[in-house]
């Protein structure tokens, strides 16, 4: 018996050099090979719901874009025809877009930074065992959740409080959120408890240990909080709808809801008077009730879409965290 057939597969030959072992890379390509359907059927999966999701958003802008007589037929449907501008520098013209686009700017802006830090607050209170009655005040918030007043108490409250036609109602009711305290919870929770207990024995009080030691490791649960509140804030129009008879208080979304609503009575004016029409109108000259609902339309979405992508790290990883706890 010769030294060649006493070696063993993969084992070293008396050369120094070691074989390849066929069997473990045989059942390693048979093993991808039977991932290789489920991989397939994945990916389309996904880029069929990808679709599904995009196409909307895709159709909108591929509408306002195009010639108005085109895309009041219901021609167009993956490629634009007739490109031009026109209608987002008609749009951009109503008359208080820009007043309305300042306060859904502010109250997104100030309502998100005041959702945010309520949530981290209350999120880490609710972890400190020395809290007087923090169950009773836990479930006291989280069941605000699954039970509400109603509409007409709420307005009652409201006007009682003195906030119809002001600004803060659009702040000061939307700052404590069930949900999004539930998730900073979990997140404090999931963070060492050492980094407490030695910040307290330096000294540290409750207020810097929250806004030194727990507030800067917050970020990815934060981010998630800020994407979900300033989601909210700026598509809400229905506080503006209950509350505000001020138009100089009129918000971006409540504006172009009103003119998407008015679509067809602009577009017909616009075509009777040749575009002699006051500014309120004025937009609707050479539109159709198609072009200015999709133009619209699309002036409310954009702003938002670009705030995701700019906290997709962090929105992933929080929003993991923040639901497991461990």
């Amino acid at each position: 018996m010769t030294t060649t057939e006493l070696t063993s597969p993969g084992a070293p030959t008396p050369s120094g050099a070691s074989r390849p072992a066929p069997a473990r890379r045989s059942g390693s390509l048979d093993r991808h090979r039977g991932h290789l359907p489920f991989t397939i059927v994945n990916c389309a999966v996904f880029a069929l719901l990808a679709f599904v999701c995009g196409y909307p958003f895709y159709y909108l802008i591929i509408n306002s874009v195009s010639a108005n007589d085109v895309s009041a037929l219901g021609d167009i449907r993956f490629l634009p025809q007739g490109m031009h501008l026109d209608n987002y520098r008609q749009v951009f013209q109503l008359d208080g877009l820009p007043q309305a686009a300042l306060v859904s700017f502010a109250r997104t802006v100030i309502g998100t930074a005041a959702t945010v830090l309520a949530s981290a607050y209350l999120g880490f209170m609710f972890t400190q065992a020395r809290l007087w009655k923090r169950a009773f005040w836990y479930r006291a918030v989280v069941i605000t959740m699954y039970f509400n007043a109603g509409l007409i108490p709420v307005f009652i409250i409201m006007k009682s409080l003195g906030l119809t036609n002001s600004f803060w109602v659009y702040v000061l009711p939307l700052i404590v959120q069930p949900f999004n305290i539930i998730l900073v919870k979990t997140f404090v929770e999931s963070m060492p408890q050492e980094l407490q207990e030695a910040a307290e024995m330096d000294g540290a009080g409750i207020l810097q240990v929250f806004f030194r030691i727990y507030l800067p490791n917050m970020t990815p649960i934060l981010a998630t909080v800020a994407i979900f509140s300033a989601v909210t804030q700026w598509n809400s129009f229905q506080d503006t709808l209950i509350y505000i008879t001020d138009q100089s208080l009129y918000t971006l979304q409540f504006l172009l809801y009103m003119y998407i609503n008015q679509a067809d009575s602009l577009a017909q004016a616009a075509q009777q008077s040749g575009g002699n029409l006051s500014a309120i109108a004025g937009a609707a000259t050479q539109q159709t009730a198609t072009s200015i609902r999709t133009t619209v339309a699309v002036v409310v979405v954009l702003p938002i879409l670009f705030i995701y992508p700019l906290f997709q790290r962090y929105f992933v990883k929080g929003i993991m965290l923040g639901a497991v706890k461990g």
